[in-house]
C-alpha cells in the first residue's frame, strides 16, 4: 500500500511539473508576441502626430508666403576718390568723385492684384534698377509708383498676371503677447533662394515713438516684436495668427547688426493711409 501511494505521489508531481512548464511556455510566447507587435507599430509615426504639425502658425504662413517678394536693388553711389599719393599735400587739391554700383536686397509684400507692392523707402530709395522675385521664381522689373521718405514707405509696381495677394489686417487692435510672424528674405544674396524665411515671436509692445533722426525719417507708433528680423527683412510683412499683414518690418536695435529680439515694424493702418497719398 505504501509503495502505491509513493508511486501516485511521484506521478502527480511529474504531472504538475509538466502542466506548469506548458503554461509558462504558453504565456511567454504571448508576451513576446505582444512586445514584437509593440515594437513594430511604435516605430511608425501615427497619423495623429502628423496632423498635429499643422497649426495656426503654419496656416498663417501658407496664406501670406506666396505674396512675399524679394527686392533686389542696384544703387549708384558717389564716393570721393583717394589720392594715389596717399594723404598729405596732394589731398589739398581734391579729386573728382567716382560712381560705383552697389547691390542690396530687401523684402516686400504684394497687396493689390494689379501688381502693387509695399516695402520700405530705404530699400529702394536711389535705385537705378529694381528686380522683384516671387517665391515661385517669377521675376519682374519693378518701378517706384510712390515714395514717402519721411515715413519710410514705398509703393512699387510690377506688371504680371495671376499675382498672389496678401490680406492687410488691422494694427489698431493688436494684443501685447499675441503671436507675430515675420516673413522676408534676410541674407538673400547668400542663400540665392527666392523662398522667404519665417520667424515667430510675439508682439512685445505697440505705439513706440523714436526721436528725430539725422536722415529726417520719423518713426511713430511703431510695433515692437521679438520675432527675428535681420538685414534683408526690411519691407517684409509682420503677420498675425490669421495670416493678415499687421506691420511692415523696418529696423532692429542691434550693436552687432544681427537680430537680438528687438525689431520694429510700421503699423499697417499707418501704411494704408500713406499708400493712399503717394
Amino acid at each position: 500500500m505504501k509503495r502505491i501511494n509513493l508511486f501516485t505521489v511521484i506521478l502527480i508531481l511529474l504531472l504538475n511539473a509538466f502542466i506548469t512548464m506548458a503554461l509558462i511556455n504558453k504565456y511567454m510566447d504571448k508576451s513576446v508576441a505582444i512586445d514584437n507587435s509593440y515594437t513594430e507599430y511604435s516605430s511608425k509615426p501615427s497619423k495623429a502626430s502628423a496632423a498635429n504639425r499643422i497649426n495656426s502658425i503654419t496656416e498663417a504662413v501658407k496664406a501670406v508666403e506666396p505674396a512675399v517678394v524679394s527686392i533686389n536693388v542696384i544703387k549708384t553711389e558717389y564716393v570721393r576718390a583717394r589720392s594715389p599719393f596717399g594723404f598729405g599735400f596732394f589731398d589739398f587739391f581734391g579729386f573728382a568723385p567716382m560712381m560705383r554700383q552697389v547691390e542690396s536686397i530687401g523684402s516686400g509684400v504684394i497687396y493689390d492684384p494689379k501688381g502693387y507692392i509695399i516695402t520700405n523707402a530705404h530699400v529702394v530709395s536711389g535705385a537705378t534698377q529694381i528686380k522683384v522675385i516671387l517665391p515661385d521664381k517669377r521675376e519682374y522689373e519693378g518701378v517706384i509708383a510712390g515714395i514717402d521718405e519721411i515715413h519710410d514707405v514705398a509703393k512699387l509696381k510690377i506688371n504680371g498676371n495671376n499675382l498672389p495677394v496678401a490680406r492687410l489686417g488691422n494694427s489698431n487692435d493688436l494684443i501685447i503677447g499675441e503671436w507675430s510672424i515675420a516673413v522676408g528674405n534676410p541674407y538673400g544674396f547668400l542663400m540665392n533662394d527666392s523662398k522667404p524665411s519665417v520667424s515667430v515671436g510675439v508682439i512685445s509692445a505697440v505705439s513706440r515713438n523714436f526721436a528725430a533722426r539725422t536722415d529726417k525719417r520719423e518713426y511713430k507708433s511703431m510695433i515692437q516684436t521679438d520675432a527675428a528680423v535681420n538685414p534683408g527683412n526690411s519691407g517684409g510683412p509682420l503677420v498675425n495668427i490669421n495670416g493678415e499683414v499687421v506691420g511692415i518690418n523696418t529696423f532692429i536695435f542691434s550693436e552687432s547688426g544681427g537680430n537680438i529680439g528687438i525689431g520694429f515694424a510700421l503699423p499697417i493702418n499707418s501704411v494704408k493711409t500713406i499708400l493712399a497719398k503717394i
